[in-house]
């Protein structure tokens, strides 16, 4: 029956998004039930296609990329794929009607990942930053608000702005992985090989600015998902805190992240925040 095998992409989608990210993982469960799956969907797919940039070294990154679009484009006209994971992801992107131009404006960012190591320019940094991450957040928002246009209309700039926001943080956050091991460099006009003090400040208040932007629009998100997207800011916030405490030599050598009992204690704060709607 095709309903089994709609039950076990949907499986695989959440298995992959509770591999791969134990902090988003843990805010697509404060997610209310009716949407959760299709949230998992989505990271399922968005995942796939980064782990083929970023780390299938000792494979034709080229070849298995052109295949996965060839494949996600099928699986979106003719509504079925055997890859379990396109599978779950073409059903979300009907039922919501997520838009086919952040689908492609997703996969050109990846596919720039492929060969090209660094962005000159704040055109191209928004350019990039737009398709690996703020449209993520727009096809997020599409199941947020249940596909109301209305509602996806006011919403879709804060929606854009927390993207940015996230993706900023990784990149600062995972700067010696994609510098020394990916030879990428995304921050336009910084050189991240003699970061200091003040470019990483720089970085940071740019930073802090999306998240309050993005803040706004958490408030005003449906209920199924306010406390799941409220989690992941907190989350990001937390870690983007502690990339400010740590002096800049340091982000260059070093990985920071946030250890799963502080993760946790997140959890339980936000809890209490959101409760008496102190967001």
């Amino acid at each position: 029956m095709k309903s089994i095998f709609d039950n076990v992409s949907k499986e695989c989608s959440k298995a992959v998004t509770n591999a791969y990210s134990t902090s988003f993982s843990l805010a697509t469960k404060m997610l209310s039930n009716s949407i959760r799956q299709d949230i998992y969907n989505i990271y399922g797919f968005v995942r796939f296609a980064d782990e083929i940039v970023d780390t299938f070294h000792d494979y034709n990154k080229e070849l298995l990329f052109n295949n996965f679009e060839r494949d996600l484009e099928d699986a979106l006209e003719n509504k079925i794929s055997l890859n379990p994971i396109l599978n779950a992801f073409q059903e979300t992107y009907h039922n919501y009607g997520i838009d086919k131009h952040l689908v492609d404006s997703f996969m050109n960012s990846m596919r720039l990942d492929l060969h090209k190591s660094d962005y000159l320019t704040q055109k191209e940094f928004k350019a990039y930053i737009y398709g690996s991450a703020d449209v993520v957040g727009l096809m997020c928002l599409k199941v947020f608000v249940n596909g109301d246009n209305d509602k996806y209309e006011s919403l879709k700039d804060s929606a854009m702005s927390l993207g940015s926001a996230f993706q900023k943080v990784n990149f600062l956050r995972d700067l010696k992985a994609d510098f020394e091991d990916l030879n990428r460099s995304y921050f336009p006009n910084t050189d991240l090989s003699q970061l200091d003090e003040i470019s990483k400040e720089k970085i940071i208040t740019e930073i802090e600015y999306d998240f309050a932007q993005g803040l706004e629009g958490i408030k005003r998100l449906p209920l199924e998902a306010r406390f799941g997207v409220f989690m992941a800011y907190r989350y990001y916030s937390k870690l983007l805190e502690k990339l400010k405490k740590t002096p800049a030599l340091k982000i260059k050598s070093t990985r920071i992240r946030v250890p799963n009992y502080r993760k946790i204690e997140l959890l339980t704060r936000s809890y209490v925040k959101y409760q008496l709607n102190l967001l």
